[in-house]
């Protein structure tokens, strides 16, 4: 782990906020409280943390500083004077530069078109002029990257650090990072933090949100937790702990969920993959997962987690081997492996699992229309309403109702309905890329039981997960994949974060 060490705040910041919050309430059209009273200094030099579970109200807030939403109520002083931004442009205008979650980036342009995309500045716009200040940009966050490389063929992780570099190269007063961290590997996370801490030295006010509440710990000279749209604690390092942050978000929840890893059946061999070999790849994976097991990935960016999981699916066309479930060959298509009992839920939630103009019903009805159709295969949309319900109950997803669009959902309850496209059809097969990427502790835990609970029924499990704490608390077993080949396998029991660490880096 780097270790970033944050500064105390200049004193005189204290008197005069780059971005003071007064009294912030949000309330949705349909009777959502979003937000309930909020107040906040940011401050020119410090790393402010904002926690708080999923629907807490950090990406409302976010929004609001962002100009993405406007408050129902309440204030924003930005440099001491009153403001009423209207659209994020208007924010950016003023200084605030933002990384969401999912921060969108255009496909179809380059990693330097994307990043300097409504910075191009004034005459000509000639990218080549940008390239030496691109590389300072990269070289400030540790990260290496072709500028003239089209954002669609770059992974998630890529594409998240192009929108970092896009909010730096705005040269902001104030930045928000939104899970900025969520789905890239430990060493660009290294890059982001030590970025999130330079620019604080140079000024610059920083807000942190995360789920990462070690980095949080790392960075962050003060936090504030937020549940249920209250902001309920606030804290400076002297008061700063995980326990204390654990405790402002869930409680106990999460060390309840995660201090015992239940007993499980585990059967006969359910997925057998053989001599698998991914496209643009000279290397095959052979592995087996049983009913009842979860079996574990555990790879580094670059690895062929994800490239594998796609095989497996039928995603990928130029996959060459045999796919076996329940003891029948599966050709390479994503329908004859829904047909043959296999589910996937995929890294991208909302690019490949979800369509997020659709509300909660219509999505949770896409993986399953032949069981929710009437005569002639129209969809019988009191069915759909119904499992979208059932869905809603059993998952504890929340939304004001299942007409909620899905892009509204926050990052675990989007998850949530991804999961209750499949869980409700007969599956043999679980195929889990990230599922707990972008999710906060309380939705972490939730995914978890889930994840056990479907274990228990005899699916057997196959998962990518970055975080290898959290990896060895979930699985049975892990295997290390190593430039697209499995170097070697672990029980779960019998291997220490440390070990699995040395071992995906090649150190033993």
């Amino acid at each position: 782990m780097v270790v970033v060490s944050p500064s105390a705040p200049h004193p005189d910041t204290a008197e005069s906020p780059t971005l003071a919050i007064r009294n912030i309430t949000k309330i949705y059209p349909g009777g959502t409280q979003a937000l309930r009273g909020v107040s906040l200094s940011l401050r020119a030099g410090v790393v402010h943390g904002l926690v708080g579970a999923n629907g807490a109200g950090k990406s409302t807030l976010i929004k609001i500083i962002a100009g993405v939403e406007r408050p129902t109520t309440g204030d924003l002083l930005w440099l001491g004077s009153s403001t009423d931004w209207r659209r994020p442009a208007d924010a950016q205008s003023a200084g605030v530069a933002v990384v969401h979650q999912q921060s969108p980036v255009v496909p179809a342009l380059s990693v330097l078109e994307n990043v300097y995309l409504g910075n191009e500045g004034t005459g000509l716009w000639r990218p080549q002029d940008r390239l030496a200040e691109f590389a300072a940009l990269c070289e400030r966050v540790a990260f290496t990257i072709d500028p003239h490389t089209i954002v669609a063929e770059l992974s998630v992780g890529d594409r998240q650090m192009v929108s970092i570099l896009r909010a730096l190269a705005q040269n902001p007063s104030l930045i928000l990072l939104d899970e900025p961290t969520a789905s890239i590997s430990p060493a660009e996370r290294a890059g982001v933090l030590g970025a999130a801490r330079s620019r604080a030295a140079a000024g610059v006010a920083v807000v942190f949100v995360s789920h990462f509440l070690n980095e949080v710990m790392q960075i962050c000279d003060e936090v504030s937790v937020l549940r249920d749209g209250q902001l309920v604690d606030e804290f400076d390092r002297d008061g700063m702990s995980v326990d204390r942050m654990v405790a402002g978000i869930v409680g106990d929840r999460l060390h309840d969920v995660e201090a015992i890893k239940p007993v499980h059946d585990i059967g006969d061999v359910v997925l057998d993959v053989r001599e698998l070999r991914t496209a643009n790849t000279d290397t095959s994976v052979s592995l087996q997962v049983r009913r009842g097991e979860i079996v574990g990935i555990a790879g580094l960016l670059g690895s062929g987690r994800t490239s594998l999981l796609r095989a497996i699916f039928g995603a990928d066309r130029r996959a060459a081997g045999e796919v076996v479930v329940d003891g029948k060959t599966l050709s390479a298509s994503p329908q004859a492996a829904v047909s043959g009992g296999v589910a996937f839920v995929p890294e991208d939630r909302m690019g490949q699992g979800l369509i997020g103009d659709w509300e909660i019903w219509r999505n949770t009805s896409l993986a399953d229309s032949r069981s929710l159709s009437r005569r002639f295969r129209f969809l019988d949309v009191a069915k759909e309403r119904l499992l979208a319900s059932r869905a809603r109950r059993e998952l504890g997803i929340v939304a004001s109702s299942i007409d909620t669009a899905v892009r509204d959902l926050s990052g675990g309850n989007a998850q949530k309905v991804v999961f209750a496209k499949w869980i409700y059809k007969t599956h043999h097969v679980l195929l889990l890329d990230e599922p707990t990427a972008g999710v906060d502790v309380a939705g972490k835990a939730d995914l978890i039981k889930l994840i056990r609970d479907l274990a228990e029924r005899g699916i057997g499990i196959l998962v990518v997960l970055s975080e290898f704490e959290e990896l060895l608390s979930l699985v049975d077993r892990v295997v290390v994949l190593r430039h697209g080949a499995i170097e070697t396998e672990f029980s779960a029991d019998a291997v220490s974060v440390a070990e699995l660490t040395a071992s995906v880096g090649g150190l033993a």
